[in-house]
């Protein structure tokens, strides 16, 4: 954490100097844009009622892509062929995107600036990401590098979507993916509480989502849980507990039903239940972490390095 006791002198020092090489290394937040740039080559593809086959798709998008794209296509875009097969299942998604929401990506580029602001002013050692909008195979809304952060359209704007419900969801995802783009790898402490990891290391981004933006992130499923808050940290203990007691490998412990039924669940969440109600836990426990804590800027960073869940748990109070 940036204020231990080095000596106040020498840190104040040290930490002036890291958040202006920070700042200059990331976006500037009274510029910032959001590069579509391969989500219009794609939509040239579409042109005129075409479905670009896999061969195109290889040639014409995948090829000479920019980074966004890039960081996007393992484990989501995956391959031209599985591109192309997702196009080609459901075309009228893709189009509607490239109809209604594209057209609308640079009148947003004054809402990315008003949330990089705000981030600029509460954490001005961080370095902004760069935001770039590209199309996938219709299974990640977005995701994040060190350096950037990456949108697919054709989930952000499915088939329906108001100006106004775009103009929403992907303010969230930009404030969101952007704490992501700060978090680290597990410590051994945080991964051994897997679903408590999971839950904080979006909880926290969503946490501070609705600090820049004002808004709760989800309003339905914040309205689901608070209706119920006792017994969704019951059934979230009661998971956590289970995931803890077996020794097995990573990603088995991720398709557990115990995991399942917080996280990676849209379209397949428990009945009646919101998608992803983890985060709105993570977010929860966050919120009464920071407002117990004696120095909340220090409470902030401590919650992006998230050394340590189950001690952030046990300070925040939060369920006890």
């Amino acid at each position: 954490m940036i204020n231990k006791q080095i000596g106040k002198t020498l840190l104040l020092c040290v930490a002036a100097l890291s958040a202006g090489a920070a700042s200059a290394a990331g976006v500037d937040p009274l510029t910032a844009d959001i590069d579509a740039r391969d989500a219009l080559r794609f939509a040239a593809l579409m042109k005129d009622g075409a479905l670009p086959t896999a061969e195109v798709l290889q040639r014409d998008y995948l090829d000479g892509a920019g980074p966004g794209v890039k960081v996007f296509t393992p484990g989501r875009i995956v391959s031209a062929e599985h591109l192309a097969k997702a196009v080609a299942a459901r075309p009228a998604s893709y189009r509607y995107a490239i109809a209604n929401c594209l057209p609308q990506l640079p009148a947003l580029d004054q809402d990315l600036r008003a949330i990089y602001l705000a981030y600029a002013g509460l954490l001005p050692e961080r370095p902004l990401p760069a935001i770039e909008v590209v199309f996938g195979a219709l299974n990640s809304g977005g995701t994040a590098s060190e350096d950037a952060q990456v949108l697919g359209l054709e989930v952000t704007c499915p088939p329906g979507t108001t100006p106004a419900q775009f103009r929403t969801t992907m303010r969230g995802f930009f404030a969101h993916e952007t704490v992501h783009t700060w978090q680290g790898d597990g410590t051994p402490e945080a991964l051994a509480d897997p679903l408590l990891y999971q839950a904080m290391i979006e909880g926290v981004a969503d946490y501070f989502a609705s600090l820049v933006t004002g808004e709760i992130p989800r309003l339905d499923r914040d309205a689901w849980a608070r209706s119920r808050e006792a017994w969704v940290w019951q059934e979230f203990q009661r998971d956590r507990a289970a995931m803890q007691s077996v020794h097995t490998r990573q990603d088995e412990l991720l398709a557990s039903p115990h995991f399942t039924r917080w996280f990676a669940n849209c379209g397949s969440a428990p009945k009646d239940w919101p998608c992803e109600a983890g985060y709105w836990v993570g977010m929860r426990i966050a919120e009464a972490y920071v407002a117990r804590a004696p120095d909340r800027h220090a409470a902030l960073r401590e919650l992006l390095e998230l050394h340590d869940p189950a001690a952030i748990l046990k300070a925040s109070g939060y369920g006890g």
